[in-house]
């Protein structure tokens, strides 16, 4: 589940205060995090449909996220994919 706190820790750790939630790195890690409670859950539930699609939903906002980083700053995009453990 995700809290106001740990909301708040994934700011600060990829955007560099707990205010800036509006950096494309803090948006990544959000979204990661999100992806990888809802795959815990359909691990358990496969038959989720509606979870299945919200899943594909944010996979292609962060696809889409990680696109703009890597036309806009390719060394802030290779440090986050390693920071975050994304493969690529």
């Amino acid at each position: 589940m995700l809290t106001k706190e740990k909301k708040q820790e994934i700011f600060a750790e990829f955007g560099g205060a707990a205010t800036n939630t509006g950096s494309v790195e803090s948006q990544v890690a959000l979204i990661s995090h999100r992806i990888n409670h809802i795959t815990g859950h359909l691990k358990t539930n496969r038959k989720d449909f509606s979870t299945t699609r919200s899943l594909y939903k944010l996979v292609g906002q962060r696809k889409k996220l990680l696109k703009y980083l890597s036309n806009t700053d390719i060394v802030r995009y290779r440090a986050l994919l390693d920071k975050l453990g994304l493969r690529k």
